[in-house]
């Protein structure tokens, strides 16, 4: 048996031992474990069904190959057009199949925090926070995700200086994962008596959600603050100390959590949040070498780095990493975000392809 049919024998495999699983009395008890169970199956699904279309494509091609060598000229002739479909399509799944059984990273299932921060630019880089933060939104909406609100602090026009955010559905940060970085945005304010263009600047970090298990937090090395919550301008939006700021004394990372009128549920969205930074922290570290030597194919997503510009005077949206430009900033800045992060994706798995030497 060769090398592919073992890989194959492989999956299928697997795939009995997942279905037994999920076949169990009680399976579904564990929401959490199922949820694996049934991810990890419709993943394997893919990879045995794409095989075989593979191998029925590769039989089909080499049927018409032998059909063209026919005496009858007519059938000959009707093989040979049928070998040019059948290289193509052969290609393709070939191609598909190349892309399935590349490594997954582990964290694509996961839940995603994004943080989006208001830079240079002041009023208006908060009003263009509220901006992407509503672009997100909205394209979770048309994915059938959920967003769950963890922290917010509005500006005095209805921006926000900082809002973090929960995503949770399906192959969330698989798709969110290239947003981190700098977003430049070049428009008009709304401010501007004398129609000048402006350019400020919003940083967005996206992190997978952690497991409690995965990122112990020690008691002794955390400092919880309590204060009343405060909105636009400063003023009081709370006559009591249910706002929580929460610092982990090791690595000085600050959370704080004011959106809730409950200080129980605002320390457990600031605690959730905190898990996140860290780990993603230890992921940064664990893979700053492997970065460093592949130059993280679509850029490293350092907040810093400036990723994307939208220009709102000319329609345009440019990301800097791939040198896509789309003129439709109105649609996307409206959610119809597939565009913008389909070319990133397929740029990603066409890097990971060359490194693979695939």
């Amino acid at each position: 048996m060769n090398r592919p049919d073992q890989r194959l024998e492989t999956i299928r495999q697997q795939l009995a031992e997942i279905e037994a699983l999920i076949a169990e009395p009680g399976a579904a008890r564990d929401p959490r474990r199922y949820a694996e169970l049934t991810r990890r199956h419709r993943e394997l699904a893919e990879i045995r069904d794409a095989w075989a279309e593979r191998d029925r494509l590769a039989g089909q091609l080499a049927q018409a190959e032998e059909l063209a060598q026919e005496d009858d000229a007519e059938i000959a002739a009707m093989a040979r057009e049928e070998i040019d479909a059948t290289r193509a399509a052969l290609a393709d799944a070939e191609q598909t199949l190349r892309l399935l059984l590349l490594p997954r990273d582990p964290n694509d299932a996961r839940n995603t925090i994004i943080e989006i921060r208001a830079g240079t630019g002041g009023e208006e880089a908060a009003l263009f926070a509220g901006d992407l933060f509503r672009m997100y939104a909205r394209y979770a909406e048309i994915r059938g995700w959920r967003i769950e609100l963890l922290s917010s602090h509005e500006s005095d026009l209805g921006g926000f200086k900082e809002v973090i955010f929960l995503v949770t559905g399906e192959d969330v940060f698989r798709r969110l994962k290239f947003e981190g970085g700098g977003h430049r945005v070049q428009r008009v304010p709304a401010t501007e008596a004398q129609g000048r263009i402006h350019t400020s600047a919003v940083t967005v970090a996206v992190m997978p959600e952690a497991e409690d298990v995965e990122v112990e937090l020690k008691p002794e090395e955390l400092r919880i603050d309590v204060f009343r919550s405060s909105g636009p301008g400063g003023q009081s939006v709370n006559t009591t100390d249910s706002a929580v700021r929460v610092t982990h004394l090791p690595t000085g990372l600050v959370v704080s959590c004011q959106d809730e009128k409950s200080q129980i549920k605002n320390k457990a969205k600031a605690l959730k949040v905190l898990r996140a930074r860290l780990l993603d922290l230890e992921q940064s570290r664990r893979h700053a070498a492997q970065a460093a030597q592949r130059k993280a194919q679509v850029g490293s997503g350092d907040r810093s780095e400036r990723i994307r510009t939208y220009n709102f005077p000319q329609n345009r949206l440019t990301d800097h990493r791939i040198g896509l430009t789309l003129y439709s900033l109105e649609q996307i800045i409206e959610g119809d975000l597939d565009p913008v992060i389909d070319p990133l994706i397929e740029h990603h798995q066409a890097e990971l392809l060359r490194g693979a030497g695939m």
